[in-house]
């Protein structure tokens, strides 16, 4: 593998938890989370109950949590407790903000949608994992890091725990590595940067663009560009699951550009197994990245995100072994049959379009 950044693939989320507890309880320096979702069930047990002994060991322990995905942890005991045990937690965003940032929608939005372990500043993982037992079954891609992109991972982390304190950001670190870079979406102009990385990458597409997303309510910027590529062309293929954990409202979102799409060109799969909530896209097998962003509103402009991007022509064969595998577990979309539905089978589709950009 490529000699500065090492890396390792998963496809389930069993696999993934096991090598991050297996990381963590070898910690001997520090273990940051940074997490959307983490529920204290058995999983989320086995994280706390091995950095709460690592703690007393004198590891340096940090939880940044979402206030609105680890909703049952915020104002809990639990998090008291972890504090008194040596753990730094913060979440990001409280629900409730104080009566003077009320009418700032900033204080109730803008969610940190990221998913961060570094252990020791040397391992890193990312991907689309939440920390939550009944997900187990789930189909998700999470990746291993060890090398120099590691750095990037550790500054991110750094500087969103900054903000989570409204404190000076430290300085950004940039990975010293030709191939991978740790990319973070942030919800103001000129700083989405996986946002426009991709948009000028799709833009550049010779051969294939392979997405997987489990939620896809894209930007007229995004769909406009994926179907200028599949007209000019290009392979491109949609992996979507055939029912989402977010039933209806999404799922009818994302069906309401089939039509669009599938007369530009794009192929559109719908993933028959358990949920699949893999956020991975290839190009060209040049490019590729995997992490938190999805393909909405809400992450593509919304939320704060993190997603491994790289040139690595290896990590993208990987990744698009897991998509073509994906994809021989999918039903594919047929023009002539989406068209030729009853037209009260699109009412919804119509009706959800004219509020899509809230999704």
């Amino acid at each position: 593998m490529n000699k500065e950044t090492s890396w390792h693939l998963y496809a389930t989320n069993e696999e993934a938890w096991e090598a991050m507890l297996n990381d963590c309880r070898n910690a001997t320096e520090s273990i940051y989370i940074e997490q959307f979702i983490f529920v204290a069930d058995e999983l989320g047990q086995k994280f706390i109950d091995i950095c709460v002994e690592r703690a007393a060991a004198g590891v340096k322990v940090k939880f940044l949590w979402d206030a609105a995905g680890s909703f049952s942890f915020w104002g809990s005991t639990i998090a008291e407790d972890l504090k008194t045990k040596g753990i730094e937690l913060i979440f990001w965003k409280t629900l409730v903000p104080p009566y003077t940032k009320l009418s700032n929608f900033r204080s109730w939005y803008l969610r940190n949608h990221r998913r961060t372990l570094v252990v020791d500043d040397k391992i890193a993982y990312t991907g689309s994992m939440c920390i939550y037992n009944p997900v187990k079954q789930w189909r998700d891609t999470n990746v291993r890091i060890e090398g120099n992109a590691v750095r990037e991972m550790a500054s991110a982390f750094d500087r969103m725990w900054a903000r989570a304190k409204d404190e000076k950001l430290p300085e950004r670190v940039r990975a010293r590595d030709t191939e991978f870079r740790y990319l973070t979406n942030k919800p103001r102009p000129g700083q989405r940067h996986i946002y426009s990385h991709l948009i000028d990458t799709i833009r550049g597409a010779r051969k294939y663009i392979y997405i997987t997303t489990p939620y896809f309510v894209p930007t007229h910027r995004l769909s406009r560009v994926i179907k200028l590529a599949a007209h000019r062309g290009v392979d491109v293929r949609l992996i979507l699951p055939e029912r989402s954990d977010h039933y209806p409202t999404l799922d009818l979102a994302a069906r309401s550009y089939f039509k669009t799409l599938l007369e530009s060109g794009v192929r559109i799969f719908l993933y028959q197994g358990n949920m699949i909530h893999s956020k991975s896209i290839i190009v060209d097998g040049e490019w590729s990245t995997v992490g938190s962003l999805n393909l909405d509103y809400a992450s593509l402009l919304y939320n704060f995100e993190a997603n491994i991007v790289t040139t690595n022509v290896k990590f993208a064969e990987e990744l698009s072994a897991h998509f073509i595998h994906d994809m021989h577990e999918s039903k594919e979309v047929n023009l002539t049959e989406w068209k030729n539905r009853y037209f009260i089978e699109r009412i919804p589709e119509i009706l959800i379009w004219f509020v899509r950009k809230f999704l």
